[in-house]
């Protein structure tokens, strides 16, 4: 179970991340490093309020966490990916910003938490991130196995576990769940 915000969250908060990192007139940001960094945001996040940014479904792969749907958009593969490719392009391992998609969707808690992020992270390359994630317990708890599937889906309890909400689980998951009949009442995928 997962909270679903949908995919224009998603695009303006990898927008908030790649113009935070990047002042030229073309922003960007590497393919890895960008996932890295929205998926420690929003586990913070989740940590610090509750709720995740995205809160899409994370997996386990071998360079660490990530948002699956986040990781799609950027790859282009989702089935909506042309009306993303307005916000997004992808070339080579960077991702460039082609149009503002707006920050109607993110609260001013949530784009203060982006930046910040960057701006704690600035200093390292994506591989030190890598490494970072790597320690994450939820990630140790699900991380593929060699010569097995490339990802594994890792449940929002490990996550809320790892993060030490454990006490308040219960009202996470209830929290979840109420997003996804709100979203199902307005024909978003759950």
């Amino acid at each position: 179970m997962y909270f679903q915000f949908g995919p224009q969250k998603i695009v303006e908060a990898i927008a908030v991340l790649i113009r935070a990192s990047d002042s030229c007139d073309h922003p960007h940001m590497g393919c890895l490093r960008l996932l890295k960094l929205l998926y420690i945001a929003d586990r913070e996040s989740l940590r610090e309020t509750g709720s995740p940014i995205v809160g899409t479904k994370p997996v386990a792969m071998k360079d660490g966490p990530l948002h699956s749907d986040a990781y799609d958009i950027v790859k282009g593969s989702r089935w909506d990916a042309e009306t993303w490719a307005v916000f997004l392009h992808k070339a080579g391992n960077e991702v460039f910003i082609v149009k503002n998609p707006g920050v109607l969707n993110l609260s001013r808690y949530e784009i203060d938490k982006l930046t910040e992020t960057v701006d704690r992270y600035r200093d390292k390359n994506e591989w030190d991130l890598v490494n970072i994630t790597h320690e994450f317990q939820e990630w140790k708890n699900n991380q593929p196995e060699a010569g097995g599937p490339k990802a594994k889906p890792i449940p929002m309890e490990d996550i809320i576990d790892a993060v030490g909400l454990t006490y308040m689980k219960t009202e996470i998951l209830r929290d979840i769940e109420e997003t996804r009949k709100l979203n199902a009442v307005f024909g978003m995928p759950s």
